[in-house]
């Protein structure tokens, strides 16, 4: 399963629900990183680092980041979704879908409907 870092705007509830997937997710609450206006080029850095994925609804900075830096431990960029569920689900079906590939170095983009 994936290991993952979640930006701190972050849905909680998808959190919980991946970690009920088996996936290991740090939050930013969790790493004593939050409310610190940390910048989005110092959370990347900080998942490289600790070889997690980043999720975030940040979008375009995160793109703006995968194309200036492309060697990342994978970036997963979600558009906002009411249905915790159904994100949870898509998130994960990407993820699962790349494991036979790393998703080190990926942008990863997951949808709403």
């Amino acid at each position: 399963m994936a290991r993952f870092y979640s930006n701190e705007n972050f849905d909680r509830s998808v959190v919980e629900k991946l970690r009920l997937l088996g996936h290991d997710v740090l939050t930013t609450l969790e790493a004593g990183k939050a409310n610190q206006g940390i910048s989005d080029a110092e959370v990347l850095l900080f998942a490289t680092t600790d070889q997690r994925t980043i999720l975030t609804f940040n979008r375009l900075d995160f793109m703006r980041l995968h194309r200036e830096n492309p060697a990342h431990a994978g970036i997963v960029i979600c558009t906002r979704n009411p249905d915790s569920e159904d994100l949870t689900a898509k998130i994960h079906e990407k993820v699962t879908e790349s494991e036979a590939v790393s998703l080190g170095n990926q942008l990863i983009r997951v949808y709403r409907g």
